[in-house]
């Protein structure tokens, strides 16, 4: 009997309408958990560096965490993974919500999608029963929208539902997936999606999961549930979302791209509050998560809505309009299907050509004259790929490069041709360097978390808190944070720890399908207290799914699992020289910093002096069949050196070739 997992996989066919339900391998699962690992395992396997994001060979893949839908609280993640069209790079995407956990009551820990319908459908899976249905019906539809349509037709309120609205239909690069509460967003999953002209997946499942040690597994659930709900440090902190002064200081936004410092007050902050709390509806989460951190909004003129992360403030930042615009344009913007990071600054890009006159009015016709109004023009042209919302729809970076006349120049924050995080900070911080400039996942807020983003005044308020820090890995971590007097003072070893750090509990996160906000994003900002961290997270693994390990176990899968994703992007191109963040992302640059900073990270992951996971390494990790492709493909010769020894032998080959020609 497997326990935690089902066990089973759905492969769908839509280029030929064949469905199969397939056993899977147990070693894959003790070798990568599940969730993102296994997604990866599968990615790796079958979909060759030459296939490209649009391809019928490409492969669209749905995975529940191992302990999704099992009785540990905030399980319940499903990842979505592919390769991007912006990118040609990794696809990773997460959804909560409810829609993992009702596939794996009906039998299923993941769906890999592969082949293109030759016209739109929409996959029902009712348990066992699976079928591919035409959803002709539905094209054009909103996203939600199609949901409420698919509930209806299913005559079941129950079902649960991910689907894409008309930009995924169109393959717009940064289209989503939607499902209620929750968003699979970055990358352009939904864009995929849309190629292979499936609408949605709709999910009934009524099955029982089985756990390895039921009893011990529910008390368990009992006392991190009870600790969740008291403890401040832990729990439901909903004030962070009215006062989230760094965001809306920090982050660069609008058509200019400036720094809005002291856009924050007291004053604003009043009126934020009153007219949320004046349209809120109630907070609500995820299946079995006592954290509530969605918003159902009901707006004026708008359907009910749920407001998700950042989406409650990058509309209105970008358009430099009242934080009302974000609730107002969001259920738009939701509908059509777009991810709320990227699209704001899309839409600014497009404003600001046009301002500068590099888009004109024949590029725009009838643009209006009001931002607010600018921006409904521009979504509903991004999402129908009309006219020049056709070239936007690609993007900043390639939309940049389509214009030309110096529009690439106002690309201001793409790194690996994707928009980032839009920071507009001072001196460089130099473990976000390294988290944005190497992380495979795109996206920073998916990589930190667990160490704090800023030192506490005082040593003495350091040491109080490292004494409860249980989350830290080891002693070593707590040092490091007590010694920590300047926000840029860390040391190239510290940063390297730091980082490795913040991406281990991420990486087991994806892979075990625990919500980042009851455990790798919450150690540092919220007082180093998560319910869950990397000391613990073996036990519940133990205690449901029956596989035994400790922390250095856990480790060690989540290291095997990054170094097979940074494999994945060094067999489709990616090397060293990609990795510079935006060039404006911080005030203060030093070119040299910043390239050693990398050396000594690559030398600290195992990795060669361009970014590539060493064969030692791989071989260490179990990956050897990584290595072998590596060289087989003449990317790796099997005998690189570590960083530090390969630039002293290039030294010494300078030196010598030097002294022949004297």
């Amino acid at each position: 009997m497997r326990y935690a997992e089902t066990g089973y996989k759905l492969e769908v066919d839509l280029s030929r309408g064949n469905i199969e339900k397939v056993e899977t391998d147990p070693e894959i699962t003790e070798q990568h958990l599940g969730g993102q690992g296994t997604a990866i395992k599968e990615l790796w396997d079958r979909v060759p560096p030459e296939v490209e994001p649009f391809s019928p060979e490409n492969l669209l893949i749905f995975s529940t965490g191992m302990l999704t839908a099992t009785p540990v609280c905030g399980a319940n993640r499903t990842v979505v993974n592919s390769f991007a069209p912006q990118t040609n790079m990794y696809l990773h995407s997460v959804l909560g919500g409810y829609w993992g956990p009702e596939l794996k009551h009906a039998g299923f820990d993941r769906i890999v999608i592969s082949g293109k319908s030759p016209d739109l459908v929409y996959l029902w899976i009712n348990n066992d029963k699976v079928e591919i249905r035409d959803a002709s019906h539905l094209k054009g539809k909103g996203a939600n929208e199609t949901a409420d349509i698919l509930r209806k037709e299913l005559n079941d309120q129950d079902v649960q539902v991910v689907s894409i609205g008309l930009a995924g239909e169109n393959r717009v690069y940064f289209a989503s997936i939607e499902h209620g509460s929750s968003s699979a967003a970055r990358g352009g999953a939904g864009a995929i999606m849309g190629d292979k002209k499936l609408k949605a997946i709709a999910v009934r499942g009524t099955k029982e999961l089985n756990v390895a040690y039921p009893k011990e597994l529910f008390e368990s659930y009992l006392r991190l549930t009870k600790e969740i709900y008291e403890n401040p440090a832990t729990g439901d902190t909903m004030a962070d979302s009215y006062t989230d002064t760094f965001h809306h200081d920090n982050f660069s936004w609008g058509n200019a791209r400036v720094r809005r410092k002291g856009f924050w007050s007291e004053e604003y902050e009043e009126k934020y509050v009153k007219f949320t709390e004046e349209n809120l509806l109630r907070w609500t989460g995820c299946y079995n998560c006592p954290k509530h951190c969605h918003l159902l909004m009901a707006w004026p003129g708008r359907k009910n809505n749920f407001v998700k992360c950042f989406g409650r403030a990058t509309y209105h930042m970008a358009a430099f309009k009242e934080h009302d615009f974000s609730y107002e344009i969001t259920p738009v913007a939701l509908e059509y299907g777009f991810d709320s990071y990227s699209t704001p600054q899309v839409m600014a890009f497009a404003i600001e050509l046009y301002k500068v006159g590099i888009l004109t009015d024949a590029d725009l016709p009838n643009f209006p004259s009001d931002v607010k109004d600018r921006f409904y023009y521009l979504l509903d042209k991004i999402a129908r790929r009309d006219g020049i919302g056709d070239v936007l729809a690609n993007g900043i970076y390639w939309a940049a490069r389509q214009i030309g006349k110096g529009a690439e120049k106002y690309d201001h924050n793409t790194l690996k041709k994707f928009e980032q995080v839009p920071l507009k900070l001072g001196k460089l911080n130099p473990p976000y360097f390294l988290m944005t400039a190497t992380g495979e996942k795109m996206n920073v807020p998916q990589i930190e978390g667990s160490f704090p983003q800023d030192p506490l005044p005082t040593r003495e308020e350091r040491e109080e808190f490292v004494s409860g820090w249980e989350a830290a890995p080891n002693e070593r971590m707590k040092q490091i944070f007590v010694e920590w007097e300047k926000k840029y003072d860390v040391t190239n070893e510290e940063s390297c720890m730091i980082v490795d750090w913040n991406e281990i509990m991420h990486y087991v996160d994806d892979a075990v399908g625990l919500c980042a906000f009851v455990s790798s994003f919450r150690g540092g900002q919220f007082g180093g207290r998560p319910p869950y961290h990397i000391h613990n997270i073996p036990d519940f693994i133990k205690l449901a799914h029956g596989l035994e390990l400790d922390k250095d176990g856990l480790w060690k899968i989540a290291a095997r699992n990054r170094n097979l994703i940074r494999a994945l992007n060094v067999r489709r191109g990616l090397r060293r020289k990609d990795e510079k963040p935006p060039e404006d992302h911080w005030a203060v640059r030093d070119h040299e910093f910043e390239q050693n900073l990398l050396d000594d990270y690559y030398e600290f992951k195992g990795w060669t002096i361009d970014g590539i996971p060493r064969k030692d390494t791989l071989h260490e990790l179990g990956l050897g069949y990584v290595s072998d492709d590596l060289i087989k493909r003449g990317i790796l010769t099997g005998d690189e050196l570590p960083p530090s020894q390969e630039k002293q032998k290039q030294e010494a080959q300078k030196t010598g070739g030097a002294s022949r020609e004297r």
